[in-house]
C-alpha cells in the first residue's frame, strides 16, 4: 500500500484505548500525519499528529518525545497551539508516537502566503510584519521556559478564522535530535533546510537566536515572495546559509522601506552574537516598523534574483557518486593551524567560542538565564540534513565518506567568512566614561555613511528608576538600550551615575549613534549599589 493510502487508512481508527477517534486527514509530510479526531472523553474535536518514522521503534526517542510534549503542554499563550495529551499506540504493526493538540479551524501560513503570491507577488509588508510579531510573541514565551522551536517556517504557523496566529510543533525537532542513531543511518530531517540557521547547518548547538534567524528567513519570504537561499541540493542550501550574504528584500520588492531591509539583515547575521538579543527585541522592532510607514501593495522587480548557493555549492558539495577534487591540506575553521589530512582531524580540546563563532570585540556571548543550549544529547552531524519527507541523497555507507569529506572542505571555506567577521566586528576608537563623564570620539564620515534614527531615544527614568529583579528584590534588571540613539542612552547612564564604555563599530545598516550591543544584556540582573562597568557597541554609520 502507498504511503498516501496507508495514512488515509488511519481514518476510522482510534488511539488511547478508543478515546481519540481519527477522522479526516488534515495534512501529512515525510515524518508525520495530522488527523482531525474526536475526543470521546471530553466531547471535543482535536488534532492528532502521528509520527510515522523509524524513530518510533527506539525507546530512547519515545521517552524524549514524551518529555518534550510534557514541556510544551505547559506553554499557554494566545499564539501557541495548545498540547493536550501525548502517548504511543500500535499502527500497522509499528509503535507510533502521537501528540494531541488544539484543533485550529483555519489555514496554515504557507497557504495564505501562496495566495498572496498569486495575487500580488508577495504579502503586504504590514501584514507580514504583524504576523511575524505574533510568531515572535509565541517564541518569547517558549524561550523564557527554555524551549527552542528549531523548525520555524510558514508550514508550522496557523491562522485561525479570526486571523489569530498560532505556532505549532514546539519540541518536535528537538525530540527528533534524540534519535541520532537512526538519523545518521537514514538521513532524517532535523529542521527544514531552507530555514536552518548557520549553526544548525554546521551541526552546532542552538539557542533562542537560532529561532530568530529562521523567523528572519520567513519574513524575507513573506515580503518578497521567495526564499533568500534556495537550491536543488539541501547541502548547497546549507552552504549558502553559512557562507553567502542575502540580498536586500527591497531589491526584490520596491515597496519595502529601508527599515525592513535593516530588520531582516539583523536577523540573518551569520554570527548569533550579532542578531537580535531576544524575541521580544525583534518583535518590538517589527511592530515599530509596521506602524512607521504607509502600507503599499508589493512591487516585485521582474527577474530579481536571490542567492541560490548552487554555483559555489556544486564545487563544495559535489553530486553524490562523484569523487571530490583533490584539495591538498586544508585548515579546519576556527583553528589557527592547518591539518595534514584533507579530511581534517578533531579540533584540540580546550575552550571554544560559543557556537564556533569568534567573539566580536567589545561584547561577550549573551547568556540569559532564561535559556541556554541544551546539554546532554549528541548533536547530529551536518550531513543529516535532508529535504522534508526524503532521506539524504544516496543514504548508503558507500557515499558517506564523500559527503563527510565534502563538508570538511566546505568548512575550510567558511573559515574565511569567520575570519572576516572577527576582523570587522570590533570597530575603531573607544570612548570611555564613568560616573557621568565620557571621552567622545570624532567619527569621520566615509562614503556610504548613514545617520541613525534620532527618534529612537530612551527615557532617563529607565536608568534612574530601573525595574526590580523578579527573583531578587535587592537587584534591578538592565534596561533595553539596543537600537536606541546613543546620546539619549548616555544621558540616561549619566543620570544614574553608572560607569560605561562606548565602543565604535563600523556598520551603516542602522546608522551612526545606534546602539548595536550592550553588556549587561537586556533584563540581566545586577546590584544597583555596585553596578558593573557597562559596555555599549555603537554604530559609526560607516560601512564595514
Amino acid at each position: 500500500m502507498s504511503q498516501d493510502g496507508a495514512q488515509n487508512a488511519h481514518a476510522g481508527r482510534s488511539l488511547a484505548g478508543g478515546r481519540y477517534q481519527l477522522r479526516d486527514l488534515l495534512g501529512q509530510g515525510g515524518m508525520a500525519s495530522v488527523h482531525l479526531a474526536y475526543d470521546s472523553v471530553l466531547d471535543r474535536q482535536v488534532a492528532v499528529k502521528t509520527l510515522h518514522t523509524e524513530l518510533g521503534r527506539e525507546p530512547a526517542f519515545r521517552e524524549r518525545f514524551r518529555r518534550e510534549a510534557q514541556a510544551v503542554a505547559k506553554l499557554t499563550h494566545t499564539n501557541i497551539v495548545s498540547v493536550f495529551d501525548t502517548g504511543e499506540d500500535e499502527m500497522d504493526g509499528m509503535t507510533t508516537p502521537y501528540i494531541v493538540m488544539e484543533y485550529i479551524e483555519g489555514r496554515p501560513l504557507s497557504s495564505v502566503f501562496d495566495e498572496a503570491v498569486r495575487q500580488a507577488g508577495a504579502m503586504p509588508a504590514d501584514q507580514a510584519l504583524k504576523i511575524t510579531a505574533d510568531v515572535l510573541a509565541a517564541l518569547e514565551i517558549s524561550h523564557e521556559m527554555g524551549l527552542v522551536h528549531r523548525d520555524i517556517k510558514p508550514g508550522n504557523v496557523m491562522l485561525n478564522k479570526r486571523g489569530v496566529v498560532k505556532v505549532m510543533d514546539f519540541g518536535i525537532a528537538r525530540a527528533m535530535q534524540s534519535g541520532v542513531t537512526s538519523m545518521t543511518q537514514t538521513g532524517m530531517v532535523v529542521g527544514t533546510p531552507q530555514y536552518l540557521s548557520p549553526e544548525q547547518a554546521l551541526g552546532r548547538g542552538v539557542d533562542a537566536r537560532s529561532d530568530l534567524y529562521s523567523v528572519g528567513i520567513m519574513l524575507f519570504q513573506l515580503v518578497t515572495g521567495r526564499l533568500p537561499f534556495d537550491a536543488d541540493s539541501p547541502l548547497a542550501i546549507a552552504y549558502a546559509h553559512v557562507q553567502e550574504k542575502p540580498v536586500a528584500p527591497s531589491s526584490i520588492n520596491r515597496s519595502l522601506p529601508p527599515a525592513v531591509d535593516a530588520l531582516v539583515a539583523r536577523a540573518l547575521k551569520k554570527n548569533p552574537n550579532e542578531r537580535f538579543p531576544s524575541a521580544e527585541a525583534m518583535r518590538d522592532e517589527c511592530l515599530r516598523i509596521a506602524q512607521s510607514f504607509h502600507a503599499a501593495p508589493p512591487s516585485i522587480v521582474p527577474g530579481a534574483q536571490t542567492q541560490s548557493g548552487q554555483g559555489v555549492g556544486a564545487s563544495v558539495f559535489p553530486p553524490v557518486g562523484q569523487t571530490p577534487p583533490s584539495t591538498g591540506p586544508v585548515q579546519q575553521p576556527y583553528q589557527p593551524t592547518p591539518t595534514p589530512s584533507p579530511y581534517g582531524t578533531p579540533p584540540p580540546s580546550g575552550p571554544t567560542p560559543a557556537y564556533g563563532y569568534p567573539q566580536q570585540s567589545g561584547f561577550t556571548t549573551p547568556a540569559p538565564a532564561s535559556y541556554s543550549p541544551q546539554p546532554g544529547h549528541a548533536t547530529p552531524p551536518p550531513y543529516t540534513i535532508a529535504p522534508q519527507g526524503q532521506g539524504a541523497p544516496g543514504g548508503g555507507k558507500r557515499n558517506r565518506g564523500v559527503i563527510i569529506g565534502s563538508i570538511v572542505v566546505s568548512l575550510a571555506a567558511v573559515g574565511g567568512l569567520i575570519a572576516a567577521l572577527s576582523m570587522n566586528g570590533g570597530g575603531g576608537d573607544e570612548g570611555k566614561g564613568g560616573g557621568g563623564s565620557t571621552t567622545a570620539t570624532e567619527i569621520s564620515k566615509a562614503p556610504g555613511w548613514r545617520q541613525g534614527d534620532t527618534s529612537r531615544t530612551v527615557e532617563t527614568s529607565e536608568c534612574t528608576e530601573p525595574r526590580e529583579a523578579y527573583l531578587d528584590p535587592d537587584k534591578v534588571t538592565m534596561p533595553d538600550m539596543t537600537f536606541r540613539y546613543w546620546p539619549s542612552v548616555e544621558k540616561c547612564l549619566k543620570a544614574a551615575g553608572w560607569k560605561y564604555e562606548k565602543i565604535d563599530k563600523n556598520e551603516n545598516t542602522y546608522g551612526q549613534g545606534t546602539v548595536m550591543e550592550q553588556d549587561p544584556k537586556v533584563r540581566q540582573d545586577f546590584d544597583p549599589d555596585n553596578p558593573p562597568v557597562m559596555k555599549f557597541t555603537v554604530s559609526t554609520g560607516n560601512p564595514e
